[in-house]
């Protein structure tokens, strides 16, 4: 009996060392967090990154897995992302699915291990600008130290790194000086960058160990869709057409209506995806909304156009496209290069076309049943029972110049004398001949003198 029992004591250790040797081989029921990086780094993919490893720490998952298909993006949005995952206590590794080129490069040196599918590529990660032209040597600069220390962080050569950005750094059997350097899957894995060669996120698994693993992907939440719609340079543009187009024809419609509603509503569609992407700052959004009050105090009260309407229509335009790009109080040297001179094009030309809109169509749209339903009325007709507190029908057919511009409201003089008066065309002119057409609640209404 006590043989028996000596002989069962000897088995348990043997059995837990040889389970020890096999679990060095074979990781089971390891917990995965996997997302994709498969757009332009920009605020949509920087979003995702922190949600998702958000998520990630908070389930303290054993592995975080990227799969990355990227042409690159934004530097500032690249480097957010790189610190992230620096910062993060999960291990992380990328696997490149075709492209990581330029900010994924950045991206994917960051991470614990690479894995590349047989003709993907990693590097050329210099800086360019919009036309595809290297950029100054103070950008080129700080994306080299960027690549460096990055790549000293994960225990990389940095001379590698650095040669994704700079043509002039040689490095033997590898490239010459004066080129970018671009590898393949083949050479990366050749040189120690990459770890292997593998066709699929399960052989990704396997090439650490990981068999049978609780994987979890992650999904997008109808915010981050909506937010990520928002954003689009197109939608922006039409947004951008309903504030503009929204704040005229209010002006055309006394009250508050339809119009100022679309505008508001526009307004806070364009800045609230901005300002949670982290791209809108509130002094942005401050000086789109001092613009707008000093383009309403230039029409309702001060006479004329001056000082007050251009700094507003300066104002309102700057707030708009400065909230597109990312910033540090006027200094745009962290944002992609172009970005700014892109989002003033945006604007302006989204401008331009409102204004075209509305000269072709303000009048006709102004007059429409539909519109009407959806407005306070600028008249309130006799023959439907209003009546007015005063009426000069001595005043009726009389004619005057227009002291002020009329927008629709404004100043008119009739035999020296100055009046209050709303134009019925929408839009007078200082200087222009007028005739009153009626007289109603101590307003005039008047309509351009024609001329034969």
């Amino acid at each position: 009996m006590r043989k028996k029992i000596r002989q069962k004591g000897l088995l348990n250790p043997l059995l837990v060392a040889i389970c020890l040797i096999l679990s060095a081989f074979t990781v089971q029921g390891q917990h995965v967090y996997r997302f994709d990086i498969k757009e332009d780094i920009g605020p949509n993919a920087w979003r995702q990154v922190k949600n998702a490893y958000s998520k990630a720490e908070g389930a303290k998952v054993d592995l975080v897995l990227i799969e990355m298909n990227t042409f690159g993006g934004m530097v500032n949005f690249a480097d957010s992302i790189r610190s992230r995952i620096l910062d993060s206590p999960l291990e992380t590794v990328v696997f490149i699915n075709h492209n990581a080129a330029s900010a994924g490069a950045l991206i994917s040196l960051a991470t614990d291990r690479i894995y590349m599918s047989k003709g993907s590529s990693i590097g050329a990660a210099s800086v360019v600008d919009q036309t595809g032209q290297p950029m100054s040597e103070k950008h080129q600069s700080y994306m080299r130290g960027l690549m460096r220390a990055t790549a000293e962080a994960k225990g990389r050569d940095p001379k590698i790194a650095e040669a994704f950005v700079d043509g002039d750094v040689e490095l033997p059997n590898i490239k010459p000086a004066g080129k970018i350097l671009t590898l393949t899957s083949a050479e990366a894995v050749d040189i120690g960058l990459a770890e292997a060669e593998v066709s699929s996120v399960s052989d990704v698994l396997s090439a650490e160990g990981i068999d049978s693993p609780q994987l979890t992907t992650h999904q997008l939440t109808t915010i981050d869709r909506i937010i990520a719609f928002l954003i689009n340079p197109a939608v922006s543009g039409i947004l951008i057409l309903l504030i503009i187009g929204g704040i005229y024809f209010e002006m055309q419609t006394p009250g508050i209506g339809f119009a100022l509603i679309v505008a508001i509503i526009a307004a806070a569609l364009f800045f609230a995806p901005l300002y949670i992407q982290g791209l809108a700052d509130n002094w942005e959004i401050a000086l789109f909304v001092v613009g707008v009050v000093l383009i309403l105090l230039e029409l309702f009260v001060i006479p004329g156009f001056g000082v007050a309407g251009i700094l507003g229509i300066i104002f309102l335009v700057c707030g708009l496209a400065f909230s597109m790009v990312v910033n540090n109080y006027f200094d745009f040297s962290i944002a992609e290069p172009g970005m700014l001179f892109n989002s003033f094009l945006l604007v302006i030309a989204s401008m331009v076309i409102a204004t075209i809109v509305m000269v072709i169509f303000g009048k006709s749209l102004l007059n429409t049943r539909a519109f009407k339903r959806l407005v306070l009325q600028d008249e309130q007709r006799a023959t439907e029972g209003y009546t007015s507190s005063k009426v000069n029908l001595e005043m009726v057919n009389k004619e005057g110049v227009a002291k002020t511009v009329l927008r629709p409201s404004g100043k008119v003089e009739i035999e020296g004398k100055w009046y209050d008066a709303v134009a019925l065309d929408g839009f007078i002119d200082i200087g222009e001949d007028v005739y009153v057409e009626k007289h109603e609640n101590y307003n005039l209404f008047v309509r351009k003198k024609r001329t034969s």
